[in-house]
């Protein structure tokens, strides 16, 4: 028997002593998360490959699958969040249709209106008017601090996360350190489990791609294209969290703007990326939160706030119409703007060559600058504000300046005219390309919050505090913006019950006229309500009682929890196929290591059996 069998054999038991051992290491980490299964190749050397050596360890498993495990870990901990809080959101309007949900006690109050034009000289129903006016009041109030409470929720998580997701970034780099300075192979794998396990483990606060270096060390990247981890540097992230938000707080990319806290990324090149610009996180609990504390949560308050403000101003605003001038050319439209307030605006329908485009002219009483057309009903609409301090003499003038100021914001440039025709009549023209198809203006009746009488048969019931008109003023900012959490009964009116059903606006003689027109300003009348609100789209606004507005949000937020819930079921199993196809790949299979186990056993004897027999030999020769 020859030398170099002797060697080869002995070698073959090094190498299959260290697969047994790889073998035994894969069964006693068979549940261990994040434990990839380990194989040994074993390599020829020697004159003519005769030999073997042990080789290198290798983790055994699936790029794609792992790729795929952390794309849909992402979109699980995204939709789990999102449902999460939007379930949470849908239960603050109550079950549809009890006493205590937001439209029953709007029911019980339009409800307690018709008890009053049945006995309007019933002491009880007027107290029950206003107490019933008091509980919506509340409940709308209610609400809208509930989802300010959930958005200061979402931006402590936001906190919370960030602070977690940087440490991982740090933790994974220090993995591609280590992983690079050792030289075992049994340490490096390891090492690479660990750092495989928290980069799907960061891929739960946002989505990331991997992209593997040629030492060894792995680059992490948002889908995005922000690179967070380059070898052994790694971003540091921090969110400057603004603790209790408000309805006014709101993203801005401008800091000195900006009311809500944002993940500031200083990348390992040291460039300074705002990681809560929208777009840039696409999925993950991180971009759930943002969207959330961005866009759900606000559209929810504004909902609300709309609701607040239509149910206000159906008791206290006449809609105006134009009167057209029959064959004068050009077109005609004269408007009566007596009595218009800053807030209340002048809607202008345009037409050239078949396309209409709103013109909403808004009255200040402050030369108010121009306003986001996102805040008013018509967000496609022209919007510009016009100047009403120096009385009904200047609103023709006001309303030409208006005009000329939008000229250049459509193409062809407007060119509709307005003049004062007497006291607060103005006229609209079409001298030019543009047409005007018709005119309206939405005006406040009462003089004051005080003034219960001289509206007639209008009354300001809802009150902005406890002394405002809800006009929808941008003298001092948007009005609308956290009226919901403002919105009140009059103290007029609690005061005075009487004005419910004064027949007029100098009787106090009991009449059903007044009760009557409220519970149909409220039930029948219809009231645009805005695109931002989302109700029926978000392009166009939307036309509905205060009642039928009020079942649509309920109906839309019921919609959306389900919608929500659906998802992330859907996505949940879409996450355990992933899992278990990378299990499949990357995980133990103990029957499959038991057989692998046999061969090698067998592989062993068999080398052992050569080194018996050289032994044999050795001691026969050695006893001749």
């Amino acid at each position: 028997m020859s030398v170099n069998a002797l060697g080869t054999a002995t070698a073959g038991l090094q190498a299959m002593q260290a697969a047994i051992g790889i073998v035994s290491q894969n069964v006693a980490n068979a549940g261990t998360a994040g434990y990839v299964r380990r194989t040994l190749t074993p390599v020829s050397m020697g004159a003519g490959n005769n030999g073997v050596a042990v080789g290198t360890v290798a983790r055994t498993f699936d790029e794609a699958a792992l790729k795929q495990l952390r794309l849909e870990t992402a979109g699980a901990a995204y939709t789990s969040v999102k449902a999460d809080v939007i379930s949470q959101m849908d239960k603050l309007y109550g079950t549809p249709g009890s006493s205590t949900a937001l439209d029953g006690i709007l029911n019980t109050f339009t409800q307690a209106l018709q008890t009053l034009a049945a006995n309007t000289n019933s002491t009880a129903a007027r107290t029950t008017v206003v107490q019933t006016a008091a509980t919506l009041a509340g409940q709308i109030g209610s609400i809208a601090n509930s989802v300010q409470e959930l958005r200061s929720g979402v931006e402590s998580r936001l906190g919370t996360e960030t602070r977690a997701a940087s440490d991982l970034l740090s933790s994974i780099a220090d993995l591609n350190i280590k992983a690079t300075s050792t030289s075992d192979d049994a340490t490096r794998a390891a090492i690479l489990d660990q750092r495989d396990q928290q980069i799907t483990q960061l891929s739960s606060y946002f989505d990331v791609k991997t992209v593997a270096q040629r030492d060894g060390t792995v680059s992490v990247l948002t889908t995005s294209g922000v690179t967070l981890v380059d070898r052994g540097l790694s971003a540091t992230l921090t969110f400057d969290g603004r603790g209790t938000l408000d309805a006014k707080a709101a993203y801005a990319s401008d800091p000195s703007k900006r009311g809500v806290g944002t993940i500031t990324a200083t990348t390992p090149g040291g460039a300074v990326i705002d990681l809560g610009e929208p777009g840039t996180l696409r999925s993950g609990t991180l971009a759930a939160e943002f969207e959330l504390r961005d866009t759900i949560l606000p559209q929810a308050q504004r909902q609300l706030d709309d609701l607040a403000g239509g149910l206000a101003r159906a008791l206290t605003d006449q809609t105006v119409s134009a009167t057209a001038s029959a064959g004068v050319t050009p077109a005609q439209a004269d408007l009566d703007l007596t009595g218009i307030k800053p807030g209340n605006t002048v809607t202008v329908p345009i037409q050239q060559n078949g396309v209409v485009r709103n013109v909403i002219l808004i009255a200040s009483g402050v030369g108010t600058p121009n306003v986001d057309p996102a805040q008013t009903a018509d967000p496609t609409a022209l919007v510009q504000t016009f100047d009403i301090s120096g009385g009904p003499s200047t609103y023709g003038a006001s309303l030409q300046t208006a005009l000329s100021a939008l000229s250049g914001r459509v193409s062809p440039a407007l060119d509709i005219t307005a003049t004062g025709v007497s006291g607060g009549r103005v006229r609209f023209e079409s001298p030019g390309t543009w047409q005007v198809a018709s005119a309206s203006a939405g005006i406040t009746k009462p003089a004051s919050a005080s003034d219960v009488s001289s509206g007639f048969p209008y009354i300001p019931l809802f009150v902005d505090g406890t002394s405002s008109l809800v006009t929808g003023s941008f003298d001092a900012g948007s009005q609308l913006t956290g009226l919901a959490q403002r919105l009140a009964v009059n103290p007029a009116v609690a005061n005075n019950t009487a004005s419910l059903f004064a027949g007029s606006a100098t009787s106090t003689s009991p009449d059903t006229m007044r009760p009557l027109f409220l519970y149909d300003a409220l039930t029948s009348a219809k009231q645009t309500f805005s695109a931002a609100s989302g109700i029926g789209g978000i392009d166009a606004p939307h036309s509905a009682s205060v009642v039928g507005f009020t079942q649509d949000i309920i109906a839309a937020q019921g919609a959306a929890s389900v919608n929500a819930r659906n998802l992330d079921e859907g996505q949940g199993v879409a996450l355990a196929t992933a899992q278990g196809r990378f299990s499949s790949s990357a995980g133990v299979n103990i029957d499959e290591e038991m057989s692998r186990l046999i061969e090698l056993q067998t592989a062993y004897t068999a080398n052992a059996r050569v080194l018996t027999a050289a032994r044999d030999m050795l001691d026969t020769l050695l006893r001749i």
